[in-house]
């Protein structure tokens, strides 16, 4: 609560990301409002013909040493390397190099999601143990591989003290972390928080179970035109890698400070299917309960949503979402652009919703929406605005982004334009 009792409005200050389309926000951008693909062969490791997807959104020519000392980099899997670039990118654009001189730091904090974590150390000390035994196995192991160590090296680079933990729910994990540290500021637990996700799963284990359950594409041929979003032929999704970082800060503190103020984080939806372990309900009511919740929480109307990405993963699922959208949105839906930024991007799993809650800030500064691209031909059961003709130039006021995840989590974010 704020000083006079009130609710407390959250802004975002700052934004640093590492994607398949580039090492930063702006590079990034602009690949997606050009319509470029980040898919290509693998190359992280040597996927032969046993695997059936051999295709993947990596991101290319990262170099930790920019933002981590060399001594420390061993230390460090993939997956937290992604999301302290993320981070540091996000509170330099802040104009933040840590807590300001006389500050609190218990009054910063960070919430960092992660589906998976530091698979790659985890699969590489198991490869050593089963050579060599426990002696093989480094002291390091446990700490590069738990999804909460992105969190708390964040929290020791910048000594930020206050509210820190990470969310672990698939692919909404970061959304979660986004609507969870908005909520700790809104009640007064923090002022400013880093929130955000990282994933690094192009990994050969990995790559087996979800090729397992028949959920990548095998679109092998064509691993730039393998995501396919709302189209008739999708075939699966294609594994992305990276990570997005939200510096979070409450209204008044960002006005007191001058920080840029880049749009509002106006809504926050969260619900469970509670129906099966990876597919949605066929109507999406959980989904929907996401969508109206947020809605609510920002007391908006479902008219006034100009701009809802799509967590549009290339599966059968997206015609579920579809229903569900035209089901909180009504015939607005038709009226409204709904993307998704995975046909670009590919599926960067606990990392998806970090990045598309970035999309939709620049939606709302910019008034430009990324096109959804690979489009083959028309699914019946998908009928809404999906910017197949390339970016739409449109104002965007308020933007939705949906993150759901496997176990029947289901996330909604309300990002609203910052009129000053």
């Amino acid at each position: 609560m704020g000083t006079d009792g009130t609710v407390r409005r959250v802004v975002v200050t700052g934004m640093g990301l590492v994607s398949p389309l580039g090492h930063d926000v702006a590079s990034s951008w602009e690949a997606m409002l050009a319509g470029r693909s980040g898919g290509g062969p693998v190359t992280l490791f040597e996927a032969t013909e046993e695997f059936a997807c051999r295709i993947a959104c990596e991101v290319k020519d990262f170099d930790p040493l920019d933002y981590i000392e060399r001594k420390e980099v061993k230390r460090y899997d993939r997956v937290s390397q992604f999301a302290v670039a993320a981070a540091a990118q996000a509170l330099e654009a802040a104009g933040l190099e840590g807590v300001p001189e006389g500050e609190d730091p218990k009054r910063y904090g960070v919430i960092f999601g992660s589906g998976i974590g530091g698979i790659a150390t985890f699969e590489e000390q198991h490869r050593r143990f089963l050579e060599g035994g426990p002696r093989r196995v480094s002291p390091f192991f446990i700490p590069m591989f738990i999804p909460d160590m992105s969190a708390g090296y964040i929290s020791m680079r910048w000594n930020l003290q206050g509210p820190n933990y990470a969310t672990v729910s698939a692919c909404a994990s970061s959304a979660h972390a986004i609507g969870d540290a908005m909520r700790h500021i809104r009640h007064g637990d923090a002022d400013v928080m880093v929130a955000g996700g990282a994933e690094a799963t192009i990994t050969p284990m990995t790559f087996a179970g979800f090729s397992a359950m028949k959920a990548m594409s095998t679109r092998n041929d064509d691993p730039a035109g393998a995501s396919r979003p709302f189209s008739a032929d999708r075939d699966g999704f294609v594994m992305g890698e990276g990570a997005g970082a939200l510096v979070l800060e409450s209204l008044e503190h960002a006005l007191e400070r001058g920080a840029p103020i880049l749009a509002e984080i106006a809504g926050y939806g969260l619900s469970a299917d509670a129906y099966h372990i990876t597919a949605p309900p066929p109507d999406g009511y959980g989904a929907q309960n996401a969508m109206r919740m947020a809605l609510a929480y920002a007391g908006a109307a479902p008219e006034e949503v100009d701009y809802v990405n799509a967590h549009g993963t290339s599966t059968m699922a997206d015609a579920i979402e579809t229903h569900a959208i035209k089901e909180v949105l009504g015939p607005h839906a038709y009226e409204t652009v709904v993307g998704s930024t995975k046909s670009m991007t590919g599926h960067l799993l606990g990392a998806a919703g970090a990045l598309e809650a970035i999309v939709c800030v620049q939606a709302c500064r910019d008034g430009k929406i990324p096109p959804t691209i690979n489009f083959t031909g028309p699914d019946p059961a998908c009928d809404l605005n999906y910017a197949h003709d390339g970016m739409v130039e449109r104002p965007v006021s308020l933007a939705l982004t949906n993150s759901f995840g496997f176990g029947g989590h289901n996330v909604c974010l309300a990002i609203r334009r910052w009129e000053g």
